[in-house]
């Protein structure tokens, strides 16, 4: 049964006594919600839909519906609040909730699933709007959440919380970003000095050989990528399909070391075409070059380029055999919709880098060793009071608190408990 909420008794306190968390639910305003399956561990769970103004500083502007999941435990406990980056379709347990025991409220990103505005005016789709709805949620929620609160995000819900952080910095006690990139540049060029000392110099050196391998033999390639992409439905129109087999040559360093593939499984010159082929299309796909998922990611391809700062591909040692795309300038890695014209603003991220090093206090990063887009992570200081994990041998996917050693997890929780004042079992 979907519930709608009014704005009356606002005066009396959310949660009184002997009254259920769904009651008092009803007199938070510019909410509708409804029960979904309650996680284990939970007292009850919720997907609402708050209703935010396009422009936080003129609500004649117009406003939409910002999906989020409410997973309650108790008004006793902490809350984290999940910033995420992209879209959020179903309620989910994340494992910083579960170690504290805390309430839980995941947040999906403006412009992104179904917190999309009517009209896509992407001037309103920038860092100061997207903080400001997270802050406007805190707030909704501070009476029946009294505790202390902890933002947390992965990738680019990582980067959310860090910009949340800035924006509204006492809004949490805690923030705790998981692989979050801080980039720079549209062109942030630390990725390449990265990846040119990442791995040993044979590991590198069989990387190039089957980048140069597939760009060589692309009379051969192309004709399979046709195959591939009609049998998978696949339209390429933003981008050739030469031009994204291109791309997704180019990529694979990047993605390889990104989602954790050893460098034993780099297929060398004996291998056949097919075989090579195929493992680009595990480690990298074609598809993410495509219309469809272009699209599917615009809207971050449009704050990279505008004012998140993003990465491009070197192509320097590839122009001998680059066809389709330009060589007089490194390709960038973000697809802006319709190919607009962004402001490729930075000095936001660059205030922000500056204010993190020395303000950035009761931060917790957690980063992958082997995860590519620690190159662009906000760098450790002993000027701040914050602890850095950067996992060996993890990426991407698995720089997680139960990946932690049991050394590095003592030291991630017991800065949890000075700096929140629980203790954790």
């Amino acid at each position: 049964m979907k519930i709608c909420l009014t704005a009356f008794l606002l005066s009396l306190s959310y949660l009184l006594p002997g009254q259920s968390f769904t009651e008092a639910l009803y007199y938070l305003p510019d909410l509708r919600f409804e029960a979904v399956e309650t996680p284990e561990g939970y007292a009850a769970a919720y997907v609402g839909y708050v209703r935010q103004p396009v422009d936080h500083n003129d609500a004649g502007k117009g406003h939409f519906e910002q999906r989020i999941f409410i997973s309650h435990r108790s008004a006793d406990r902490p809350t984290v609040i999940v910033t995420e980056g992209y879209n959020r379709s179903r309620n989910r347990n994340y494992e910083l909730s579960t170690l504290l025991q805390a309430n839980q409220i995941i947040v999906e990103h403006r412009f992104f699933g179904e917190s999309v505005p009517d009209s896509l005016d992407y001037r309103y789709l920038n860092l100061q709007q997207a903080t400001a709805d997270l802050h406007r949620i805190r707030t909704l929620f501070a009476e029946l959440y009294p505790e202390k609160w902890v933002s947390t995000g992965i990738s680019k819900g990582g980067q959310t919380t860090i910009y949340y952080r800035y924006f509204y910095p006492d809004d949490v006690a805690v923030s705790v970003p998981y692989v979050a990139p801080l980039n720079l540049d549209i062109e942030d060029k630390r990725i390449y000095k990265w990846l040119e000392k990442k791995g040993s110099e044979a590991c590198r050196a069989d990387i190039s050989t089957f980048q140069r391998r597939l760009l060589a033999e692309r009379g051969k390639v192309l004709p399979k990528l046709d195959w591939y992409a009609r049998g998978a439905g696949l339209e390429f129109t933003y981008l050739t399909l030469p031009e994204a087999f291109e791309y997704a040559v180019l990529e694979y360093p990047f993605s390889l070391w990104q989602w954790g593939t050893p460098c034993t499984a780099v297929p060398d010159e004996t291998v056949t075409l097919d075989s090579a082929l195929t493992h680009l299309l595990d480690v990298v796909g074609v598809a993410f070059f495509s219309d469809r998922d272009v699209a599917y990611y615009g809207s971050h391809y449009y704050q990279a380029a505008d004012e998140m700062g993003y990465y491009g591909y070197d192509i320097k040692p590839f122009k001998d055999l680059i066809e389709a795309l330009p060589t007089d300038r490194n390709p960038s890695a973000a697809f802006v919709p319709g190919k607009q014209r962004t402001r490729m603003d930075y000095r936001q991220a660059k205030a922000v880098d500056k204010w993190l090093r020395k303000d950035g206090d009761r931060f917790l990063y957690i980063y992958g060793a082997d995860d590519t887009w620690t190159a662009t992570g906000v760098p450790p200081s002993d000027s701040v009071d914050a602890e850095w994990f950067i996992l060996k041998g993890k990426s991407h996917g698995d720089a997680r608190i139960k990946n932690m050693t049991d050394a590095e997890r003592a030291r991630f929780q017991r800065k949890l408990e000075e700096w929140l004042g629980v203790v954790l079992d």
